[in-house]
């Protein structure tokens, strides 16, 4: 990877209000453990990343919005490619920052994603 390596993150239909995505797309949540997952743009494209994702009936996903690795280093939040539980995935690490810290870093997130838009939107009814 490299500082301009996208992290394609899935946008639960949730995660849309009034046609924006909130902040929680770059959010850890508790049972997360600080890692936010997502999947390398160098290995696969969004809508391929789409595709793997909702091939589980369980996971639900509009889309694909990104951030970059360089946007993740700048905000001081290590990538790590650990590849499980499969080859594409990494996880953005939170560890050590608070609840405010994270929310702020989740809503300049979601910020950036949002100039950079959707790089992958499913077709309305799936």
């Amino acid at each position: 990877m490299n500082p301009d390596t996208l992290l394609l993150r899935q946008v639960h239909p949730t995660f849309v209000q009034d046609g924006q995505i909130t902040s929680q797309v770059f959010r850890p949540t508790p049972k997360d453990e600080n890692l936010l997952s997502a999947y390398n743009g160098d290995l696969i494209t969004a809508e391929n990343a789409w595709k793997h994702f909702t091939s589980e009936p369980a996971n639900l996903s509009v889309g694909v919005m990104a951030i970059s690795k360089g946007e993740c280093d700048t905000q001081q939040l290590p990538v790590i490619e650990d590849k499980i539980p499969f080859v594409e995935h990494v996880s953005i690490d939170f560890a050590g920052k608070t609840k405010n810290g994270i929310e702020k870093i989740a809503k300049l997130l979601k910020r950036v994603a949002q100039q950079r838009d959707w790089l992958f939107r499913a077709e309305a009814g799936k």
